[in-house]
């Protein structure tokens, strides 16, 4: 059976977490880097590059297996999900991309500020 990389994308509280544990397939999000073995989420942005390297590699390490995906971001831009791409392309994944549109309490605290600043770089 052929492996499905599904890229959930949204701004901040949009309901991409939410609809990712609703799928059936390994659930990976950047963030989940920051989450100490306490369960304790502790955000560092001096660290995000290497979340994001953690996740895509969590993503290719899973995909090798067989094991369908579904990776929730922002992806604000286009370009950044060309890795995700890359990585469905070299394990002949079919990809998925769905936008989330919701608002919701977002649950990492991003300032509201930030997010408007997200949304005015938003590309549909």
């Amino acid at each position: 059976m052929i492996p499905t990389l599904t890229l959930i994308r949204g701004l901040p509280g949009s309901g991409k977490s939410t609809l990712a544990k609703s799928l059936p397939a390994v659930h990976l999000e950047a963030d989940m880097f920051f989450i100490n073995a306490q369960g304790e989420y502790h955000y560092r942005p001096e660290q995000i590059a290497q979340a994001h390297a953690w996740c895509q590699q969590e993503t290719e390490n899973c995909l090798k297996q067989g094991k369908s995906v579904v990776v929730a971001n922002t992806f604000v831009r286009h370009w950044e999900m060309t890795a995700y791409k890359k990585i469905a392309r070299q394990h002949r994944a079919k990809l998925v991309i769905k936008v989330c549109r919701g608002e919701y309490p977002n649950i990492h605290g991003v300032e509201q500020a930030t997010i408007e600043r997200m949304r005015k770089k938003w590309q549909d």
